[in-house]
């Protein structure tokens, strides 16, 4: 199983590379989502993963049925527990904000809270290498938001206006300037 990179690794700092369309159906591109579903399905409190975040620089996240719930409109929801987007981009965002609490698999063991949009609008390919338009407000466009950063070599911690640590069992400590 793909180990789920820390803070401090090269990877979350950069810019991932666009996965070419004619690839997104490809033996590659599927054996990585499925790594990443296995990376995810591992974490109890995990609730979405970006490929980088097992170590590859792409612009891949997945976001789990525990965001979306079971009873969602994605199309798979009922054969697939992960919504898969792909090359995704934010298209639209909500003038209105709101400070709320965020933590990461890749940061673990931090919280802090950051001001996101309340609605953002997110286009991408799925897995089949289908274009789609997926709007979203709460929890969900919070993970949008949190996940497209980490395609940018981005993390919370970068725009969190407090953070706080948590003793996480078997987890290594997060400097306080990581």
């Amino acid at each position: 199983m793909k180990e789920i990179v820390q803070v401090g690794h090269d990877v979350l700092r950069r810019r991932a590379d666009t996965v070419p369309v004619a690839d997104i159906t490809g033996s590659d591109i599927k054996r990585i989502i499925a790594d990443m579903k296995e990376a995810l399905d591992a974490e109890p409190d995990g609730a979405a993963l970006a490929a980088p975040q097992i170590g590859v620089p792409l612009r891949i996240f997945i976001i789990s049925e525990r965001v979306f719930g079971r009873d969602s409109d994605h199309p798979d929801s009922t054969k697939d527990p992960h919504f898969v987007f792909i090359n995704p981009t934010i298209i639209k965002r909500s003038r209105r904000k709101r400070v709320v609490d965020e933590g990461c698999l890749s940061v673990r063991g931090r919280y802090g809270n950051i001001e996101r949009h309340t609605n953002v609008t997110v286009e991408a390919y799925d897995e089949l290498g289908r274009k789609f338009v997926r709007g979203a407000g709460g929890l969900l466009a919070q993970a949008f938001q949190h996940e497209t950063d980490h395609l940018e070599g981005t993390l919370f911690i970068d725009g969190a206006n407090e953070t706080w640590e948590i003793d996480v069992p078997n987890r290594p400590r997060i400097s306080p300037d990581a």
